[in-house]
């Protein structure tokens, strides 16, 4: 991905250890609120009004990467329907049996191979496996095709860079940061004009895939209101590269992109305590995280001898200058419902 993205797959062999640890954090992240997850599903999501006959299950992962917590996230739902299934075919017979059908999308270059080969032997007799490429900024399936669609940690990944941050007779010129980090009044307008448009235009898609009274659940990060990026510790070094197609809104500006798409309502809207968000941060974990984030876009830009010397650098960078963890500020983590009318 160049500077249009959905999101970055991990890259393996020696970043593998990286690619763990970003795994980790999104696992934790999602095992998080799957309780709330489905207490909601159960209470509210209605089989019989999506269709008296409905034979056929349908469930979209959007930007899946290669697992394996895609696998983890679908079987959750999965397992929530059909407790759900159970109970209203126990008080209704005109419930039909019911299979499951999962795409699973991602950009053209996410490595599908990978993803099916990593597929647990027991989801095979779940549910019915398809691979979508394609941009989620935009349909990728058919209209009315899909009764949940899923996505987690994905829609901070914009469509692009906005293209007044790369120029060096812009006021939004972005020098000396990979990303938006709020300290250039020019280049934040610029990201979060991007953010609203991408919002809009992946809301209006998931819409018109989703059948009337379908549900979208959204797992993501954002800031609080009235805290910079720069206050936190992932937008505190400067490193002058390239820009990423990276914004984290804050809650509010989120919450106003989405009330933007009419064909939704918001069923659920919470800040949740990540698992892991008490768990001492270092350097080490710092730079490892940032290696399986930027791993594959580092190459692609400019060839894969690069990427050993440059987090070596970059290590060396803060242990020379450490981040001071206790004076930064936290991102949040978000979980949204969002049905659709």
């Amino acid at each position: 991905m160049s500077t249009s993205s959905q999101s970055y797959p991990m890259s393996g062999g020696d970043d593998q250890h990286s690619y763990i640890h970003n795994s980790s954090y999104q696992k934790a992240g999602i095992d998080g609120v799957q309780e709330k997850a489905r207490q909601y599903i159960l209470e509210n999501l209605d089989l019989l009004n999506m269709n008296p006959n409905l034979s056929t299950f349908t469930i979209a992962d959007f930007g899946c990467s290669i697992g394996p917590n895609t696998f983890h996230a679908i079987q959750y739902i999965i397992d929530i329907v059909k407790l759900k299934h159970l109970k209203e075919s126990q008080e209704d017979s005109r419930v039909a049996p019911l299979e499951f059908q999962v795409y699973f999308n991602d950009l053209p270059n996410n490595d599908f191979n990978t993803l099916f080969r990593t597929q647990p032997p027991s989801s095979k007799q779940e549910y019915f496996s398809v691979g979508v490429p394609g941009s989620f900024y935009g349909r990728v399936l058919p209209r009315n095709s899909i009764h949940i669609g899923n996505t987690s940690f994905t829609t901070h990944w914009l469509s692009k860079v906005p293209e007044e941050v790369c120029d060096k007779n812009s006021l939004a010129w972005n020098k000396n940061y990979i990303h938006c980090n709020n300290l250039i009044e020019e280049v934040t307008e610029a990201y979060k004009v991007q953010f609203e448009k991408d919002m809009g235009v992946f809301l209006k898609a998931r819409a018109e895939e989703l059948v009337p009274g379908g549900l979208m659940i959204t797992l993501g990060q954002c800031l609080p209101d009235g805290v910079a990026m720069y206050e936190t510790w992932s937008g505190s070094k400067k490193i002058e590269m390239f820009n990423l197609p990276v914004y984290f809104p804050q809650v509010s500006e989120l919450k106003g992109a989405i009330e933007q798409n009419k064909r939704f309502t918001i069923e659920m809207m919470e800040i949740v305590s990540h698992p892991l968000e008490a768990v001492q941060l270092s350097n080490n974990f710092i730079t490892s995280m940032y290696r399986a984030i930027l791993s594959t876009v580092i190459e692609r830009h400019f060839g894969g001898s690069v990427v050993d010397e440059l987090f070596r650098q970059f290590a060396k960078k803060l242990s020379e200058h450490p981040i001071d963890f206790e004076k930064c500020k936290k991102q949040m983590v978000y979980h949204i419902v969002l049905k659709r009318k």
